[in-house]
């Protein structure tokens, strides 16, 4: 796996790079200290993931993120950053972003999101996912989405795109991984999709159509763990 590592702190790229360096699938091909930097090295290098501070100087989250999208489609852009305000999360994952961390996180839990995200995956922090599974639940009353949904369902539905595993789901709900497998299959057939990818897109799309908060995501990713899981 390739990696560009932008961050306007030389300190913060060396601490990167000093955590992916011993693992022999991971190479960093390039660091930035700018938006710029960043940008170029994305275009010319083509990396499997560019760790990227939203707060490098010169950084426009909708603009950078599609235009980074533009030039290098294969680059899934992971968010590493202080910045944990709820619209700079929701900003950075409707713009593309597959990956959005906080920088206290531990230093093998980054390495873990690289790894995944360079699978495939979308991954968000725990605290990001409670600031967007907080969101969710303040959806207007009269804008409540899929009737045909039970309210359970609809919360199941809600944890899969902030990001929720079936073992998390099943400990925030307080029910069983069989419950919630359940839960899933049957949201599945209510909806018409095939998998948990499907399911998430009809979810945005709906909530678009409809005005609410749009769920994460952008140019088809769904926000949520495991984007290549068989996980039901």
């Amino acid at each position: 796996m390739t990696v560009v590592l932008a961050d306007a702190q030389p300190v913060v790229r060396r601490g990167l790079h000093a955590l992916l360096s011993p693992s022999a699938e991971v190479t960093v091909v390039a660091e930035a200290g700018t938006t710029r930097e960043a940008m170029r090295s994305a275009a010319s290098l083509r990396p499997d993931v560019l760790v990227l501070d939203i707060e490098l100087p010169g950084f426009q989250v909708g603009v950078t993120l599609q235009e980074i999208a533009r030039m290098s489609p294969t680059t899934a852009v992971l968010v590493f950053t202080a910045v944990e305000d709820e619209g700079a999360v929701f900003a950075a994952m409707r713009a593309g972003a597959r990956g959005y961390v906080l920088k206290s996180c531990p230093g093998d839990g980054i390495v873990r999101t690289i790894r995944g995200l360079a699978t495939g995956e979308v991954i968000l922090g725990p605290r990001v996912a409670d600031q967007i599974v907080r969101q969710l639940g303040r959806e207007p009353r009269n804008q409540q989405l899929f009737p045909e949904l039970t309210t359970r369902e609809r919360q199941v539905l809600q944890l899969i795109a902030s990001g929720l595993r079936n073992g998390a789901i099943a400990t925030q709900l307080s029910l069983s991984p069989k419950t919630v497998s359940n839960h899933i299959s049957t949201i599945f057939s209510k909806l018409n999709v095939s998998d948990r990818y499907e399911a998430i897109e009809v979810a945005r799309k709906a909530r678009l159509e409809h005005g609410a908060t749009p769920l994460p995501g952008a140019g088809g990713c769904a926000a949520y763990a495991g984007a290549q899981s068989t996980e039901r």
